[in-house]
């Protein structure tokens, strides 16, 4: 009976691994629908794992079966192999083909992210971590820029004389590139064509500001509130400085000071220094912008608040403190500094 029973359990136990093969077999040979030839975009992120892409391209109906896909990737050793980035897939595909392309670069496009508040000399040292290009070849590009004719709101006559002609203006977002054929100047256009369509939508909403100052000016404004401050106190201190301005003081920001700077300090001998970025020493805004900002820190300089407060500062939790006094401010400044 014992002997009985143990040959059944192996002829299920078989009947099984038959069954479990020819249906990984068929999971892995043939496609969702042979017949569908759209492309579909299908993204792996960086440091994804092997059974996170299998679920996600069940999840698109790219493949039968994820199980079968993380069998097969573990078999083939696909989890090691996986690409960061943007391909184009069809249902027509096989998995073992989706497989394939998901580990060959040539396939891909890059993702790279330009966050909110990125200098150009941030960008140029992520493109040169991904291996697109060189350091310094994103820079030089940018110095080369010669498309203004296609971009209204750039200013060529002030631009052009500046060291880094389009800080401010390569709006933070995620881009897809192309590693077989990337060339500075297509991050560039895809930045730029972003913030086109972000700051016409804008302003439609916020064109008041734009009476009083140029679109240099407030890109400029807007990218000392992205370094300066959160969220949440944007317009109240757009309110604050462009009231600086208008009334002849100096900014007195300390962001403006760190863009010429490799690190996050700054010393005795930097407040002292003739630069035009030290607005704690020179008056009005700096000659460009100090990074490239959000469409949130753009709202706020189109769109001060305005108040009594001419002082603010930001504790060590991000909170930001306002005084409408100097004595005021100091005091805030050794109760929360």
């Amino acid at each position: 009976m014992q002997k009985k029973t143990l040959l059944a359990i192996l002829a299920i136990l078989l009947i099984n691994i038959l069954v479990f093969t020819k249906a990984y077999f068929s999971n892995i040979s043939s496609s969702v629908d042979k017949n569908d030839t759209k492309e579909i975009s299908f993204t792996v992120k960086k440091n994804s794992t092997l059974r996170e892409v299998s679920n996600d391209l069940e999840d698109k109906g790219l493949i039968k079966s994820s199980f079968s896909f993380y069998i097969y990737g573990k078999l083939h050793d696909t989890s090691s192999k996986l690409i960061a980035g943007r391909f184009k897939l069809k249902k027509s595909m096989t998995a073992e083909e989706i497989a394939n392309t998901l580990t060959d670069a040539s396939k891909s496009e890059f993702i790279i992210t330009i966050q909110e508040g990125l200098t150009v000399k941030d960008i140029d040292k992520k493109l040169v971590e991904m291996e697109l290009i060189k350091e310094g070849e994103f820079i030089s590009a940018v110095k080369s820029f010669n498309g203004w004719e296609y971009y209204p709101f750039l200013d060529k006559n002030t631009l052009s004389k500046s060291q880094v002609p389009l800080e401010g203006y390569l709006y933070p977002d995620t881009y897809y590139l192309d590693p077989s054929d990337f060339k500075p100047n297509k991050l560039i256009y895809k930045a730029l064509d972003n913030f086109e369509k972000k700051w016409t939508a804008t302003i439609k909403v916020n064109p008041l500001q734009l009476n009083k100052n140029s679109i240099q000016e407030i890109i400029t404004m807007a990218s000392i509130i992205e370094k300066e401050v959160p969220e949440s106190g944007r317009k109240r201190v757009a309110g604050i400085l462009w009231k600086r301005l208008a009334s002849g003081w100096m900014l007195g920001v300390d962001a403006t000071l760190l863009y010429e700077k490799n690190n996050n300090t700054i010393t005795k001998q930097d407040l002292q220094k003739d630069s035009p970025y030290n607005t704690r020493k020179v008056k009005g805004l700096p000659p460009t912008p100090i990074c490239n900002p959000s469409i949130d820190a753009i709202s706020a300089a189109l769109n001060p608040e305005q108040t009594d407060y001419w002082f603010y500062l930001s504790t060590k939790d991000g909170t930001t403190i306002y005084s409408r006094t100097n004595e005021e401010h100091n005091a805030n400044k050794a109760k929360y500094l």
